[in-house]
Order: C-alpha cells, then structure tokens, then sequence
C-alpha cells in the first residue's frame, strides 16, 4: 500500500491512458461500425458482400491476433512504421470492436419501420440521405443498451494493450505487483479504477437512453 500511496500518480497516469485509448477507440469504433452498418443495409452489393466479409472474419479473431497484426505484421509490410503506439492501440481495438458495433447497428436499422425509408424515397431522397436524415437517429435510439454494452467491453479489451508496450492500468498493475509483497491490494485498487470507468459509462448510457426515450 505504502508503494501505491508514494506512487499514485502513476497509477492515476495510467488510468488516464486507459481513458485516452477508450475514448478514441470508442469514437474510432461508432463512427467505423456506422458505416459497416449502412454498407450492410445498403443497394450496393460489392458493398454489402465486403462489410460483411469485414465483420464476420473479424467477430470470429481474437483481439490479441488482430493486435499482432497492428502492432507487428502492418510494420513488417511497410505500413504503421513510426506510428505512435497508443495510435497503434486504438486502431487495434477499433478494428476489432467496430464489426460488434456495426451489428448492433444494423439490429436498430431493421428495427426502424419500413415504411420511414419508403416515406423518404417517395420525397425523393437519396440512399446517404435517408440513413443520416430518418433511419440512423432512430436506430440509435434503439440501441444504446447494446451499443453501450459493446462499449463496456471494449474498455476492459484495453488491457490487451499492456502486452504490447502500452503502459495502460494493467501495464501499470503488473509494474506494482512485481515489486509489492502483497498483490492483492494492488489487484484491488485498480480493479475498483475498472469499475468506476465502466461505472461511469453504465450511468451514461442509461441517462441517454432515458433522456431519448422521454423524447419520443
């Protein structure tokens, strides 16, 4: 506890870079997982067949392979070299996260009535149009729980990252409980910074999909 207490604001740090990395995975991935979705409902089927191609091989990795190929396959083919490694991490887990959300998605586009996107092609309005205009904002509102959900999850697949040279709250828990006689202070203060990042992201969640469903 004493090496906790001299040394919190490497622990505070490390959260930090854990709330970095799910930040910008997070947005990286809704915004990815968006245009997967609309690929997927789309009139173009080159479209259709790549996204979901993209999202059933990805579903069916492992994070830690899809990390392998970031973090040392792109490198060795040329690409990624001199990227900053919490680049590296965020494209990581937005690849590996965005096929979920595109799912989660494209369960709100169909749960959005047939009639809204016949509506909007009968005023004329275009593929691109009718998904940013009538379909995507009401899918949204249909999906928050799933969405967040997926998001939950990937915050805690941020500690994939501690393997990979990113010195993340699981990097940073692995530094303290190899130089502490007493692991399971240390496994308990950072599990609890866990629960409060995920805590944070429930409360979130649940006053959006409050403040949308009064909306309606």
């Amino acid at each position: 506890m004493d090496d906790l207490t001299s040394e919190f604001d490497l622990v505070l740090q490390a959260f930090w870079l854990t709330i970095q990395l799910a930040a910008l995975s997070g947005v990286v991935s809704v915004l990815l997982g968006t245009v997967l979705a609309a690929m997927r409902v789309g009139p173009v089927a080159p479209l259709r067949v790549a996204a979901a191609t993209y999202v059933n091989v990805v579903r069916n990795t492992p994070l830690l392979i899809v990390f392998v190929f970031v973090f040392v396959a792109f490198p060795n083919l040329g690409l990624l070299v001199g990227t900053p490694f919490l680049l590296k991490g965020v494209l990581a887990v937005s690849f590996y996260t965005a096929p979920f959300v595109a799912e989660a998605i494209r369960a709100g586009i169909n749960a959005v009535p047939l009639g809204q996107a016949e509506a909007a092609r009968a005023i004329g309005l275009t593929f691109g149009q009718t998904m940013g205009s009538v379909i995507l904002p009401q899918a949204f509102r249909a999906v928050v729980p799933p969405l967040a959900s997926v998001l939950i999850a990937m915050t805690k697949n941020t500690s994939i990252a501690a393997v990979f040279g990113i010195v993340e709250a699981t990097a940073r828990m692995r530094y303290f409980t190899n130089n502490s006689p007493d692991d399971t202070i240390v496994f308990l203060v950072f599990a609890a910074g866990y629960i409060i990042i995920v805590e944070l992201l429930s409360v979130g969640a649940w006053g959006l999909e409050r403040r949308w469903r009064v909306a309606r």
